[in-house]
């Protein structure tokens, strides 16, 4: 059969004859009958009823399409090459079957009532009331030891030390897999405050460099995928735990080690507190949205305020031939380093995808969550008391 005889247009639904006339030889012209014609003769689909309103649409009309292709010129996987000429002598042939269009919703059809926002609250974001009671009773806690027996506050700082690596350690493996020697940083770390308090900078220095050996020897014991990972993971928590918290211990070995504690402890807490409050109730322009979107820089300044007062009121009072000026000084830095610090820790829970490193301490999280401004602000503080009124 030659090219010419597919160029008329089907009668619906099927392929009739030519207007060519029929076929010499054959038998009435018909869909029946007629065999060339009848080979290519293909049921009407099935159209399934559309839903006046909802469901998926593909289009923005909202024409449902079947499963299958619905007009000539969409391309088929599945139809005979012989029905290519058909396509291309006639581009504008009608689909087999025509879905129809969702009707567009009545006009008095009720509409969802468009609800005003309402004002948003401000919220602390944690249970204020279990902050403040466990923050009260680890002050307690902390005092008590500091002025009753040095040594037991350094078992304090030593406990805080291992908890915090183990938060530490326990959320880099279960977020990314890394796994940071944790045996041998809980002995290490207890071991750099302990040589902080008694043989000052030599013996923390002396017991970071054994640490960092026995992560290298202690990582040797398991296989090698992951060494340099696992060790380097090891070295930073090594530094940035027990390593900043023996600063802490180094201030306690002055003769008036307690109150330089003291005011230590009470800087950076009102800076964390004045900085909240202001930023709680003037806060407007962000410090650091990437990284942790409740700072403002309203909050920074009233916590670097809040901090120069007591910082002023602190050497003025409580430590001996500390001068006022040297205070609001003091207190400058304490709230830059604190602020410093508590970002820092807000970076790795960012890489972390976590809020908290842990749950130990109701409406604050883990003990990492309190450290994050203290280790951080230690060292400043032990490097200008030493400046201003000596190592005592």
């Amino acid at each position: 059969m030659n090219d010419s005889s597919w160029g008329a247009p089907p009668q619906a639904g099927y392929w009739g004859p030519s207007d060519q006339g029929p076929v010499h030889g054959t038998a009435p012209a018909g869909p029946a009958y007629d065999a060339p014609y009848a080979q290519q003769t293909r049921p009407m689909p099935i159209v399934p009823d559309v839903p006046e309103h909802g469901g998926d649409q593909d289009d923005d009309q909202g024409t449902a399409r079947l499963g299958g292709p619905l007009f000539r010129d969409e391309p088929s996987h599945d139809r005979p090459a012989r029905d290519e000429p058909y396509r291309d002598q006639n581009p504008s042939a009608q689909p087999y079957a025509a879905v129809p269009q969702n009707p567009e919703p009545m006009s008095d059809a009720p509409q969802p009532a468009q609800s005003r926002p309402s004002p948003q609250k401000k919220s602390a974001g944690r249970d204020l009331g279990a902050a403040i009671g466990v923050g009260v009773g680890l002050g307690a806690v902390v005092v008590a030891s500091l002025f009753v027996v040095k040594a037991v506050f350094v078992g304090v700082i030593a406990v805080a030390v291992v908890v915090g690596l183990w938060e530490l350690t326990r959320r880099l493996e279960e977020r990314k897999g890394i796994k940071a020697p944790l045996v041998p940083l809980a002995i290490g770390g207890a071991a750099m405050v302990v040589a902080g308090y008694a043989r000052g900078a030599e013996g923390a220095w002396v017991a970071m460099a054994l640490t960092a050996l026995a992560i290298f020897v202690w990582r040797m014991t398991e296989p090698p995928e992951g060494y340099l990972r696992d060790v380097t993971a090891g070295l930073f928590a090594a530094f940035y735990v027990p390593f900043l918290a023996t600063f802490v211990a180094m201030m306690l070995m002055a003769d008036d080690g307690a109150w330089r504690v003291l005011v230590f402890l009470i800087l950076t807490v009102v800076s964390d507190t004045g900085a909240y409050a202001v930023g709680w109730r003037f806060g407007r322009t962000k410090l650091a949205p990437r990284i942790s979107p409740g700072k403002t820089r309203e909050g920074l300044l009233g916590g670097v305020g809040f901090a120069m007062a007591a910082g002023a009121l602190c050497m003025q009072f409580l430590i001996d031939d500390g001068s006022w000026w040297q205070g609001l000084l003091l207190g400058l830095a304490v709230a830059v380093s604190a602020t410093l610090g508590d970002l820092g820790e807000s970076m790795i829970k960012r890489d972390l995808g976590i809020k908290d490193m842990g749950t130990l301490l109701p409406g604050h999280g883990g003990i990492m969550d309190r450290l994050d401004s203290l280790l951080p602000t230690a060292p400043v503080v032990w490097l200008l008391l030493v400046v201003f009124v000596g190592s005592g």
